[in-house]
Order: structure tokens, then C-alpha cells, then sequence
């Protein structure tokens, strides 16, 4: 899965890992379902929503994306701490390679596994990784209901207010 990424962006999305279905056309978030590109759009990140197969417009709005894991799977919940424990390693090389300003990591009880923070809440967090400072999001999986697209779009508003993109 391609990252869509380049040096100094306002904010560098996050997920997980890419469903089968976003690996299998090479896209992100592309499972039908998915909140990510309503929730991006409602919350003032974009001017529409995009379509999946858009993805590398996003860099358009100053915004990126990737994942902590890159190999596929039908649901994150496969995926071993072992997995995120590792791939959080190789994000943060990117991190400091490209030096966004602020990072969203989409999915809080990944993020709690992969940076070690079993308290973490969503919203900013105390730490940076290298300047860059750190904003956790719900999963905006269609699979996790625990939050609806209205509480997505206030939660991915509240960072592109902290990210100043207001």
C-alpha cells in the first residue's frame, strides 16, 4: 500500500492497516463503509469527499497518509501487539523523514498498544514523535460503531482546530 505522503505537512493520517479490500485495489480506505473520507470532509479537512482512488489529492489540503502496519487484513483485530509494536518503529522514521507537523493516529486501542500508553484518550496527546505532535482519533472503521459519523466529524474537527487549519 502506497503511502500518500511528502516532506512538511500540516497533518499526517494514521490507520491502522489497510483492509484486504484497500490492498487489493491500492487505496486507502477504500472498504465500502468506511467513515474516513465523509468524516474528513465533514470536519473541514476537504472541500467534498473524496473517493478512495482520490487518495493522493489529499496532499492538496497539505494532509497525508499512512499505516502503522502494512500488511493487509480482513479486520485490525488480527494483528498482534507484536505488530504494532513494530510498525509504530517504522512510522516514526517516516515521522522524522518528512517532519509533518502533527500526526493523527487512527485508532486509539492500536495507539494504546503501539506507543505504550494503555491510559491514552483520544484527542492530543503529551508526546511527539520527533516535532511532530500527536493527535489520537476513533477508528473510522465501519466494523467499530462505538462512534457514529457525526461524533467522527467533531472528533477529526477538534484536530484540524489544534493542527491551526481552521
Amino acid at each position: 500500500m502506497p503511502d500518500v505522503i511528502a516532506p512538511g505537512l500540516s497533518v499526517l493520517f494514521c490507520g491502522i492497516n489497510p483492509s484486504l479490500y484497500s490492498a487489493a485495489i491500492g487505496h486507502h480506505f477504500a472498504r465500502p463503509g468506511n467513515r474516513f473520507w465523509k468524516a474528513l470532509q465533514g470536519a473541514g479537512f476537504t472541500d467534498r469527499v473524496l473517493a478512495p482512488s482520490e487518495d493522493r489529492r489529499l496532499l492538496e489540503w497539505h494532509c497525508g497518509l499512512t499505516n502503522l502496519v502494512s500488511r493487509a487484513t480482513a479486520a485490525a483485530a488480527e494483528l498482534s501487539d507484536v505488530d504494532l509494536l513494530v510498525g509504530r518503529r517504522r512510522f516514526e522514521r517516516e515521522v522524522r523523514r518528512f517532519t509533518p507537523s502533527w500526526v493523527a493516529v487512527l485508532g486509539l486501542g492500536a495507539y494504546r498498544i503501539a506507543f505504550v500508553r494503555p491510559r491514552a484518550t483520544v484527542g492530543e496527546q503529551p508526546e511527539r514523535l520527533g516535532s511532530a505532535k500527536v493527535w489520537v482519533l476513533p477508528n473510522p472503521s465501519g466494523l467499530h460503531a462505538n462512534y457514529q459519523l457525526p461524533d467522527l466529524v467533531r472528533a477529526f474537527g477538534a484536530c484540524r482546530t489544534a493542527a491551526g487549519l481552521v
